[in-house]
């Protein structure tokens, strides 16, 4: 049993305000592993308090300060690694290649990319006599999700720390653990007292608290658009600053050429990475009408010889749900496809067979998927593929566009032209073609309900200042 009952504040361990346990499951064996303590608004002012005295002095260190401290944390990364990983595992369900790959890696990542971004940014710029500077933006309340657990924890510290802002996380209570690994590592870099503060609780208790603080200067908040909505009301009366990256139905537009079976395959496997539970999922397939039985085939080839299992276990490629409740609502979400007419390709409602305990779900396919269903409307979060027909381009963009969402799109073409054309016409904030990877450097962030603002790279670095305008800053000159 994994305890951590104490929150880090001000450069320390220390015990909440008002004692309230909850357990932590894991997921993939239904059985309480951990406990950690739930916070209070008491907690988020002692936090903030402590954020805030730290402003003053860290707010004023210089660009090469913040570099080597930027480096000190990356190295304590490489020290930690597998106890990220064995942490991100156990507490959301990630099989160990990607908790040990992609998961933990993300981290230093991203402080990696801040820091590249950071020896280079211009923070002043001069427009005539008047001088332009960015400063940072104040204390920021930072709350994250469960999914990419550490990866959304690191693209909101790292560049809060480049800006030269204090902060305090409220990681998801769901899957914690990786965060106070990640608490331990900050401090064990030297990041001064105040700077970085982590308090552990759920929504009501400590999101709220943080999100209407008049002393938080910005949130920046990563989960569910319904959630999103509750902090940007929650946030409205003191005017302060809120980024959010939120939900998505991303559209894969698959082209009728000689790339066609290969994506197919690739966007179904992309789909069940772990376990379906990115906001940037390719979780609507669109195919040429004449190639829909063709796509259902492939898809339901590779969900069939998708291995579900225990994390732990060699050769598992999808893990489980993180939780009965996230496992309900996807099991509800299949059976609305198959109520409302799809055609049940591969997959199904229940768990795959053999895995009675853990809320493992079967990677599922529907056919002859249309936009209006709900299973090509609402954000599932799981392993749960959709195709869709198109009749030409216009018609394809048509229906990628039809949608509240707009964080992602994926277009795979022989012909580059084409897809570039393409990829220009979807309202999205990023568009991948052909299969590229994602892009630490590049800017993250949505279109319409999936957000607004941008993580990653310089642009995350943006998000954390302020600007302000000094005129009469040089001469005049005299003709």
């Amino acid at each position: 049993m994994i305890e951590k009952r104490q929150f880090y504040i001000d450069g320390e361990w220390v015990d909440p305000v008002e004692p309230r346990s909850l357990d932590v499951v894991n997921p993939a064996t239904e059985e309480v592993y951990g406990c950690i303590s739930l916070g209070s608004a008491a907690d988020v002012d002692n936090a903030v308090a402590a954020a805030r005295r730290a402003f003053e002095s860290f707010s004023q260190t210089t660009r090469e300060e913040r570099i080597a401290l930027l480096e000190a944390i990356l190295e304590e990364f490489a020290k930690r690694h597998d106890d990220l990983a064995t942490a991100i595992m156990d507490e959301m369900g990630a099989p160990w290649t990607l908790a040990r790959g992609a998961q933990a890696l993300s981290g230093p990542q991203h402080f990696k990319a801040a820091l590249k971004a950071l020896q280079t940014f211009e923070f002043a710029e001069r427009i005539g006599t008047t001088s332009v500077v960015k400063e940072p933006i104040g204390v920021c309340g930072l709350i994250t999700p469960w999914n990419w657990p550490l990866n959304q924890v690191a693209v909101k510290v790292a560049p809060a720390l480049a800006a030269g802002c204090t902060m305090v996380l409220k990681p998801s209570e769901i899957a914690p653990f990786d965060a106070i690994v990640f608490a331990e590592i900050l401090d064990a870099a030297g990041v001064p007292a105040g700077v970085f503060n982590l308090v552990n609780g759920d929504g009501p208790g400590v999101g709220s608290a943080l999100s209407g603080h008049p002393d938080i200067a910005m949130v920046s908040f990563t989960g569910s658009t319904r959630a999103g909505v509750l902090v940007a009301q929650n946030a409205a009366p003191t005017v302060k600053r809120v980024a959010q990256e939120l939900g998505g139905k991303s559209a894969n537009i698959l082209c009728d050429d000689e790339t066609f079976e290969k994506a197919v395959a690739s966007g179904a496997r992309d789909m069940f990475q772990n376990t379906g539970q990115s906001c940037d999922a390719p979780s609507r397939m669109l195919v040429p009408r004449a190639r829909m039985d063709d796509a259902a085939a492939i898809a339901a080839d590779v969900a069939d010889r998708t291995r579900v299992g225990n994390p732990r276990a060699e050769g598992v490629e999808v893990g489980p749900a993180v939780s009965r409740e996230q496992w309900q609502k996807v099991q509800d979400l299949i059976q609305a496809g198959i109520d409302e007419g799809a055609t049940l390709a591969a997959g199904g409602t229940g768990r795959p067979d053999g895995l009675d305990q853990g809320y493992y779900v079967k990677p599922t396919v529907f056919a002859n998927v249309t936009n209006d269903m709900t299973i090509a409307r609402e954000e599932i979060f799981g392993p749960v593929l959709s195709i869709l027909a198109y009749d030409d381009e216009d018609d394809a963009i048509r229906i990628a566009n039809d949608t509240p969402y707009g964080l992602s799109g994926y277009v795979s073409c022989a012909d580059l032209d084409v897809a570039r054309r393409i990829a220009a016409r979807m309202r999205t904030g990023m568009v991948h073609i052909n299969g590229a990877w994602l892009d630490a450097a590049a800017p993250f962030g949505g279109y319409k309900q999936s957000g607004n603002g941008r993580e990653w790279g310089h642009h995350g670095i943006d998000e954390f200042l302020e600007m302000k305008s000094i005129y009469g800053y040089e001469k005049r000159q005299k003709k």
